[in-house]
């Protein structure tokens, strides 16, 4: 739960020398977006780990590249805020971060959620954005009011500063996804011929009700890759097929997330030395569960809410196509289903669909073949499906998890594993735990 924690940052990586990227700008901005607890993360563990689960609540602020507002709010003026006006000078820690624009320039805003637990919603008064990238790889490009981003995932959008340039304009945040109980994250877009203490006429723009899926999925419609040019086509078919029913549980009392009735727990020992040097001991050797029984019902609270704990990895065959069905479900609170963010390490996949209700073999035909996105992170709808397809071409052990901090401290991940032995060498950092670092501790590297 590093993020809790303020451990996160954010990585650009430029194109290629002599490669240019399909769209122009003038200048850039970066944006990265957080949610941040008065409560310890030690005392947030405690809580999660105790039984009855003690939750962590809503956040008490969102913070944008590290800044944000706490008892005070910078549009109080506008009435529409129980706090206070905040009196700020611009030079305190927690003034906003402010982006100053020349008039009739295009800027590119990469903007990176590293929440631990918000959905949230982006918007600039009186301005569209035009969506042209997401999690690294270009998008056909579409206009948007306001943009959905959830935990793990990023975006570039194109901005035109075309309004009058006499004002300022606010850039808005707000949770989506949960029942908000934290304020708005807000900061200015600035027209250089203005002050920038000069605050915006209008009132910030309005989130959309956090529970407005509808608003939610036609946007996540939207997102279709731009061509085949710089990501590959998504294969036709597949070698295998993993279903992956996300569950809330307990286990002796303890609240727990679990998948395919699996609550996982990382071992002492790292998988990536474990499986290359067979340390069988290390980790369950218990194929994890490819689906869920077929009279589970999805649309209400698991009959028997026990589930088990485990750490077996799932072993993909290198160089296979690999197909994940994310499956959501009710939580063990009836009519509760929440959203989560899945995150894959070390692949892109790519996004072929999205559905309602428990997916079939039927729901295939709905399967974007064409041109699906190409991602890192997906999210699941409540009571709904997410389809992706990812080729197992990257040597190693690689984490898919929620990308919600809490729910993956609970048990809300897997474990895949491919090509393990064609890894060249360890280095033994890497190895400095549990078994391996008992076994193995000797040199530099272990080939």
């Amino acid at each position: 739960m590093q993020r809790s924690a303020g451990l996160y940052g954010s990585m650009i990586v430029d194109v290629a020398e002599g490669e240019k990227e399909p769209f122009h700008y003038d200048g850039e901005f970066d944006l990265l977006l957080s949610d941040w607890w008065h409560k310890s993360v030690h005392h947030q563990e405690v809580g999660l780990s105790s039984r009855p689960m003690r939750w962590i609540n809503e956040p008490q602020a969102l913070l944008i590249n590290g800044r944000g507002q706490y008892g005070c709010s910078l549009a109080a003026h506008h009435g529409n805020s129980s706090f206070s006006q905040c009196n700020i000078t611009g030079h305190e820690q927690w003034a906003p971060y402010i982006l100053h624009v020349d008039p009739n320039k295009t800027y590119r805003i990469r903007i990176a959620s590293t929440t631990a637990l918000a959905s949230l919603n982006l918007a600039i008064g009186n301005h569209k954005m035009m969506v042209v990238e997401a999690d690294g790889n270009y998008l056909q490009p579409f206009e948007t009011n306001d943009l959905d981003i959830y935990s793990g995932e990023s975006y570039s959008v194109l901005l035109k500063t075309s309004q009058d340039s006499s004002q300022n304009y606010w850039i808005s945040f707000g949770v989506r996804g949960r029942e908000p109980h934290t304020p708005q994250a807000l900061t200015i877009l600035n027209y250089k011929t203005n002050s920038a203490s000069k605050l915006p006429l209008s009132p910030p723009p309005v989130t959309p009700r956090w529970d407005d899926y509808a608003h939610s999925k036609a946007f996540s419609n939207k997102i279709k890759a731009l061509d085949h040019k710089s990501i590959p086509k998504p294969s036709p078919t597949y070698h295998r097929r993993i279903v992956l029913l996300n569950t809330q549980n307990k286990m002796n009392g303890y609240t727990k997330w679990s998948i395919n009735n699996v609550s996982l727990s990382i071992p002492a020992t790292p998988y990536l030395g474990s499986i290359r040097f067979g340390l069988r001991d290390a980790f369950d050797q218990t194929k994890p569960p490819e689906d869920f029984p077929g009279h589970y019902d999805v649309m209400k609270p698991p009959v028997n809410p026990n589930t088990t704990t485990g750490s077996g990895v799932y072993m993909l065959g290198y160089y296979s196509t690999v197909d994940v069905i994310l499956q959501n479900a009710n939580a063990l609170t009836e009519n509760v289903s929440e959203i989560h963010p899945w995150h894959l390490h070390g692949h892109d996949f790519w996004v072929l669909g999205y559905g309602e209700g428990k997916f079939t073999k039927s729901d295939e035909k709905k399967f974007n073949l064409k041109n699906p996105p190409y991602r890192n992170t997906a999210v699941i709808f409540p009571y709904g499906w997410t389809a992706l397809r990812f080729v197992a071409d990257n040597p190693g052990v690689w984490a898919f998890h929620c990308h919600i901090e809490p729910h993956l401290h609970l048990g809300m991940g897997v474990v895949f594993a491919e090509g393990v032995q064609h890894v060249a060498k360890i280095p033994k950092e890497a190895l400095s735990c549990g078994l391996t670092g008992k076994r193995f501790m000797t040199g530099s590297h272990l080939g």
